[in-house]
Formats: C-alpha cells, sequence, structure tokens
C-alpha cells in the first residue's frame, strides 16, 4: 500500500496535511475552514479530554454548559476584549428563513430580524459573567471553579485542520475567587495541569511562561502559557492560563459581600485547550512514515497481524492473539486483533504504521511452532523476535519505554534548536532557520511590535521555567536595558 506522505524536507506543510488524511484523523467539510473529526483522530481526542477533565477535578473543577449564543451588547461591556475579537466573530441577525418568491430555494425572511444580534461563541467570558452575577452574592459563595467542553468558533481566514480553524472542540475553564492571590494562584495551577498533562501524556516538552502584553489574551491582567517547538522549527501555543483581573467583574458588576458586609468585586481566571492540541501531536512527533502516537494517547496501543496460508493456522494464530489481547487488556493495554481477510499482512502493517499504532505483533504458524512473536515498534521501527511466555509483560515494558523515548528525542530536538542571541543581525538569519531564540528585551510593546514586523516573530514567552534567563543585558533590537532574556520565535 502506497503512503503516499509528502516527506518533510520537501513540503511540510504538506506533509502535515497528508497524515491528517492518510492518518485517518479528520477530512475537509462542506463549510470553509471547518472540519470533519474522523473515528479515529476522534478517538484520540477523547482520551485528551478524559485524562485532562480528571486532572481538573482533582483541582476542585466541576463542568456545566453555557449557551453557544451571546447578545453581542454584552461584548461591548469589555473594550479590550471586544477588540481582540472583533474580526473572528460570526453574527446572527435573522431566525427564520422563506422560499423565495422567484421559486429558486430559499432566502432570509426580512421579517425575522432579531431584535438584538447574537455572536456565536469565539470564548465564554462575558456570557459566563452574566451568569455569575446571579450566582454570586456572598463570600460563602466562593471560589466558584467551572469547566466546559464545547465547541467555538472563530471566523479565520487561513484556516488549517486542528491548527486553525473556523469551528474548534476547545475546554473553557472560568473561575471566580474573592482575592487577587487566590486568583493568580488558580491561574498558575491550571498551566502547570496543562504542562503535566503535555509532558506526561503527550510526550511533549513544553517551556511555561508569561505572555508578553502584546500577546496576553485579550481582557487579561496576565496570560501563562506553555509553547512547544514543532519539528520545522516553529513554536506552537498549546494552553494558556489567564489572571483576568476584575475586568469582567466590573462590567458585569459581580461583587460579593465579604466577612465584614463591604460589597467586593470578584477576581477572575480563564484558561483552555484546544483540538490545536492534536496538531501539535501530528507535528512534534511524526515522520516521513506517517503519524507516530505516544502510548498514552494511542486509542490502539498494540495491533496484532496474523499471518497464515489455511484455516487451520488462522484458526490457531487467532486463537493465540485472543489469549494475549486477554493478558494485555487486564494490563490496561489497548489492543486490536486485525483479522480482515480482504487484506494481506503487508497492507495492514502499512495502514497501522500511517495511524501510528505504538506496536504491532505479527504471528504466524512458524512463530506458533517456535514458540516465537515478531514485535515492531512504530517509534523507531526496529523489529525483535521475542518468546510467546511473557510477551504481555514485554509488550507493557516496551510501551513505557516508547512513551519516554518520544518524548526524549523530542526533547533534545528541542534542545538542539534553542539558542541565545545578541546581534540584531545575526537575530534576523538565525530566527528564519526555526528554532527558539533567547533574546534580551526591554519591556516595552513598541519594541516588540517592531521585531515582529521586521521578521514575523513573536516573543512566545517570558519562561518561568526549562529556559529562565535572569541576567543583565541589552535588548537585541534597541540596545536599552534588560533585565533578562524573552523566548523569541516565528509561531503557528
Amino acid at each position: 500500500m502506497a503512503k503516499e506522505i509528502t516527506p518533510r524536507a520537501e513540503n511540510y506543510s504538506q506533509w502535515y496535511n497528508d497524515i491528517v488524511v492518510k492518518a485517518d484523523l479528520a477530512e475537509q467539510s462542506a463549510v470553509r475552514g471547518c472540519m470533519v473529526i474522523k473515528p479515529y483522530g476522534y478517538a484520540i481526542w477523547e482520551k485528551m479530554q478524559s485524562i485532562l477533565d480528571k486532572a481538573f477535578k482533582e483541582t476542585g473543577v466541576q463542568n456545566a454548559y453555557f449557551p453557544l449564543f451571546i447578545p453581542k451588547s454584552f461584548f461591548s461591556r469589555e473594550a479590550e476584549h471586544v477588540a481582540g475579537f472583533a474580526k473572528e466573530c460570526a453574527v446572527v441577525t435573522h431566525h427564520r428563513l422563506m422560499n423565495n418568491p422567484d421559486g429558486k430555494g430559499v432566502v432570509v425572511d426580512p421579517e425575522a430580524k432579531l431584535e438584538e444580534e447574537l455572536i456565536v461563541r469565539p470564548t465564554s467570558e462575558t456570557i459566563i459573567w452574566s451568569v455569575y452575577k446571579n450566582w454570586i452574592k456572598s463570600w460563602r459563595d466562593l471560589p466558584i471553579l467551572c469547566n466546559q467542553w464545547c465547541n467555538v468558533v472563530r471566523w479565520e481566514m487561513r484556516t488549517r485542520p486542528f491548527l486553525r480553524t473556523a469551528e474548534f472542540l476547545w475546554q473553557e475553564g472560568h473561575t471566580a475567587h474573592a482575592s487577587a492571590e487566590e486568583a493568580q494562584a488558580k491561574a498558575k495551577q491550571m498551566v502547570g495541569v496543562y504542562a503535566k498533562f503535555a509532558r506526561e501524556t503527550m510526550a511533549l516538552p513544553v517551556i511555561v511562561g508569561h505572555k508578553s502584553p502584546n500577546e496576553r489574551f485579550a481582557g487579561a491582567l496576565d496570560t501563562l502559557t506553555i509553547e512547544a517547538m514543532m519539528q520545522d522549527g516553529k513554536a506552537l501555543q498549546a494552553g494558556t492560563s489567564h489572571f483576568l483581573g476584575q475586568n469582567f467583574a466590573k462590567s458585569f458588576d459581580v461583587q460579593y459581600a465579604d466577612k465584614d458586609g463591604s460589597l467586593q468585586y470578584v477576581w477572575a481566571t480563564s484558561w483552555g485547550v484546544s483540538t490545536r492540541l492534536m496538531g501539535a501531536l501530528i507535528m512534534a512527533h511524526s515522520d516521513d512514515n506517517g503519524l507516530v502516537l505516544p502510548p498514552a494517547l494511542a486509542p490502539i496501543q498494540a495491533v496484532m497481524v496474523p499471518i497464515y496460508k489455511t484455516d487451520e493456522e488462522r484458526a490457531a494464530v487467532l486463537g493465540k492473539f485472543e489469549a494475549i489481547k486477554a493478558a494485555l487488556a487486564a494490563k490496561g493495554v489497548s489492543v486490536k486483533i486485525d483479522d480482515r481477510d480482504t487484506l494481506r499482512p503487508g497492507f495492514k502493517f502499512a495502514e497501522w504504521e500511517v495511524k501510528g499504532v505504538p506496536v504491532r505483533i505479527a504471528l504466524g504458524a512458524r512463530d506458533l511452532a517456535a514458540g516465537t512473536v515478531e514485535v515492531a515498534r512504530r517509534d523507531t521501527l526496529e523489529k525483535a523476535t521475542v518468546s510467546l511466555e511473557g510477551v504481555d509483560a514485554y509488550i507493557e515494558d516496551l510501551l513505557e519505554k516508547i512513551q519516554q523515548n518520544i518524548y526524549d528525542k523530542a526533547l533534545s530536538f528541542r534542545d538542539a534548536h534553542i539558542r541565545k542571541c545578541d546581534d540584531w543581525e545575526e537575530f534576523k538569519t538565525e530566527i528564519q532557520k526555526g528554532g527558539f531564540l533567547l533574546c534580551h528585551w526591554d519591556g516595552t510593546a513598541e519594541t516588540e511590535q517592531a521585531i515582529k514586523d521586521a521578521t514575523k516573530a513573536t516573543i512566545r514567552c517570558i519562561p518561568v521555567d526549562s529556559c529562565v534567563c535572569e541576567e543583565e543585558g541589552k535588548d537585541i533590537f534597541s540596545g536599552k536595558p534588560s533585565k533578562g532574556r524573552v523566548v523569541f520565535a516565528i509561531a503557528y
């Protein structure tokens, strides 16, 4: 079976699109900029959801659901917020269609114009804080720790599956607190949840840091981020957590009576990750043969391919596979026996390789007689002949090694493409090669914008782990004093 995947070195963008399609993750829909997430791709997202949802609840967060439609007037209450999303909003103006008077199709009924136009949810701060006003009266009502799993719409002009689509899936947490310190602690805690998930589950090394003022979420006083490096050297913002201060509480007049009876405005956070994580998973780990999945997120962790010539051999091999599957299932390993008669083993091998299944097990009559089985690992494409006795324990251990190896490989790549830079001319050349440049910044939005205009590079974060460089120096562009280095990169 021809893989038909464009090599990364030839065309990285096409390589990415080929994997999305060939690995059966998603496809384009009839609606511009929107995708269909296919069952295999959605199974990966479901595993992400399950693991993250459990982690959220361990911090005291509960799930809720809020409306898809938001009154347009809500957005006008927080000026910075509306400015940040105005160009991406989809607006509902009418609520009914009618038959076209000329008899051709349907048209919008002009008599069905809404009294107030509705925004299709690009994010939910405004609608949620209009609700929190009803929930919060006293200090006893705080904190409120809510999360919702939903879809959002941001009318992107240039789209790419998972990375940037007009509609996408995500979770958004929204919390309300009695003090700034408590809200800031929550924002920090949640970015820590994201970092742990990225590193331990996605096998994705990330840098945690603060966004610069130019890159903050619209309406936030502080944004914490996890930044990852893709194999083309570009940065990907993989998750954010925002300290919103009292901006939304003041916009919607959300106050509580403290223990002394005085009215105080509530302090807020919001935080989220989206199906963009699927894009990160593809671009960080996959190769020219297809998708490479960390075992922790693989819908199928081990696939079994029987090799036989006769019905008797088929029955014997499948019988052994069923026994191995049961033993692996008892260890929590997800297994599929590919017993399709319509494809030869070689075609099956190629299909599961493209789909990134971490372990492939092949067994034939000769192997059965010899008491051995062939085990192939997707991350390195290495094969080994191992004893059938104890093969379940072998595979369980192998999956842990694959998970660690995928992380180590990504970490080595990232660390090899992080470097300090102190010369502007060198910066302009080096930033186009990809990777992260650690450079001094004078802290001004003007300098940050000038660098972006000249090179398309942005400050990905002011790091608080992994690449902390608190040292005196001079700004890479302006030459003004700097107290530390920040991470610059060209980003998705």
